[in-house]
């Protein structure tokens, strides 16, 4: 079995994946197809499906054509290792648009892309090591809102 997150584009999903693929190491284009079957969402070809992996995890992309009108909501949070990081994919996603520090972006395609740093605290009481848990250092990670 193989579970994918789902990405919902009206418009443009080849450019958000080209740019989404870019941006985040460990990210490819898998392929793009068209639906050649009149569809309810638009004329045959209108409609395309994507497979593509962002962050060596596995999505899925799906271009409704022009005769969807729902809204369809898609949101990514990435784990940073740094506010240069975050910064420097917040900028990139925004595409010009003003943002402020600490805040979701919402990229020209609709997606919402949310921030968190993680950050090594020293101060945190972790669990007894066990057999289950080699390493203690997952306990002391907590993640800050970029």
């Amino acid at each position: 079995m193989k579970i994918r997150q789902h990405l919902w584009f009206r418009r443009d999903m080849e450019a958000a994946i080209a740019l989404y693929t870019s941006l985040i190491p460990g990210s490819s284009i898998g392929w793009v197809s068209n639906i050649l079957n009149g569809d309810p969402n638009g004329p045959a070809g209108s409609v395309k499906f994507a497979g593509f992996t962002l962050g060596n995890r596995a999505f899925m992309g799906f271009e409704a054509g022009l005769l969807d009108f729902s809204d369809h909501d898609s949101s990514i949070t990435i784990e940073c290792e740094t506010q240069a990081e975050a910064d420097r994919l917040r900028d990139a996603l925004s595409k010009g648009r003003s943002t402020e520090r600490c805040s979701q972006v919402r990229d020209p395609w609709g997606v919402s892309w949310h921030f968190m740093i993680k950050q090594k605290v020293d101060h945190i009481d972790a669990p007894a090591k066990s057999e289950h848990d080699r390493s203690t250092d997952r306990a002391k990670t907590k993640f800050a809102i970029a």
